[in-house]
């Protein structure tokens, strides 16, 4: 039987984080250019996930000049190295909570104020692969998010209602 602990792990310091990715390219021996690590940082700073055109807008702020495929290439590369993750039913990025394991994750997503806890339970992701096969599916990737309302938020709404 299946293990479902629902534990989240803490979001670490973006300091931490950073320093982790560095390590993590260094070992794997990729570049983590100052663009690059610019991006890692600015998800890492934000409280909710952020697209594309919003990272570039950061990026202008800071006085940096670039178009959108830079801004992307730069996703793609964190992607790959499994430092941050894309949750599709948002167009949006966030970080990566463990890095050094490879794993789709499992997301709980705030449709009120968009934060996201991130899961990465083995059983959860055990348990599609076994119903996948069991059906005979392919399973290439897993994305699990999870749309609904954070602690917070519900009790704001409670005592809205109230």
């Amino acid at each position: 039987m299946f293990s479902l602990d629902t534990a989240a792990s803490p979001p670490p310091d973006p300091r931490q984080a950073l320093a982790r990715a560095d390590a993590l390219c260094q070992e794997r021996g990729v570049r983590l250019t100052e663009l690059r690590r610019r991006v890692l940082e600015i998800l890492w700073n934000s409280p909710t996930p952020l697209g594309a055109y919003a990272i570039l807008d950061v990026l202008r702020e800071d006085g940096r000049t670039g178009a959108p495929p830079t801004v992307y290439r730069a996703l793609e590369f964190l992607l790959e190295q499994g430092l941050i993750h894309r949750l599709t039913s948002q167009s949006m990025f966030t970080g990566c909570r463990q890095p050094g394991s490879r794993h789709d994750g499992q997301f709980l997503i705030c449709q009120d104020c968009g934060q996201v806890d991130e899961l990465n339970n083995p059983a959860i992701e055990e348990l599609l692969r076994a119903e996948a096969a069991a059906r005979e599916f392919e399973a290439l990737a897993q994305r699990v998010e999870v749309l609904g309302r954070c602690p917070d938020c519900r009790r704001g709404a409670i005592d809205h209602a109230a």
